[in-house]
């Protein structure tokens, strides 16, 4: 016996509607976050221990800047993702759900630009 309406049935929707996106995304980025963790570390190394004008110099290369700037993203996507799904699990009222979920996306939108501002702004003076 289905218990889907007919139009989930059209639409081949199940329950989640677009749990599965947001389960893919999250899986993608963790993966991507993997490799271009190195690069992270790297630079974090680097900024510990060599001069800061070799750390700029390191950075202003354009697979390295990439890189980085490959990892803010994807890292705070997936933070955002997370944070979502722990917020879905844990808040039941649909209000404060909604406000807490916007909340968590525009802070993670604001500080991922912070980053990308920076380092953008390192990129240029180097």
């Amino acid at each position: 016996m289905d218990y889907r309406t007919p139009l989930s049935r059209a639409k081949g929707l199940g329950s989640a509607k677009n749990g599965t996106d947001h389960w893919w995304m999250q899986r993608i980025t963790a993966v991507t976050l993997i490799p271009l963790s190195f690069w992270l570390i790297k630079f974090l190394g680097l900024s510990l221990t060599a001069p800061y004008q070799q750390t700029v110099d390191w950075l202003v290369s354009p697979v390295n800047s990439i890189c980085i700037v490959a990892w803010i993203i994807a890292a705070f996507y997936h933070a955002a993702l997370g944070l979502q799904v722990v917020i879905e699990d844990y808040i039941a009222a649909e209000g404060p759900k909604i406000i807490s979920i916007w909340a968590v996306n525009l802070a993670f939108l604001f500080l991922a630009i912070a980053a990308l501002l920076a380092v953008f702004r390192i990129v240029s003076i180097g």
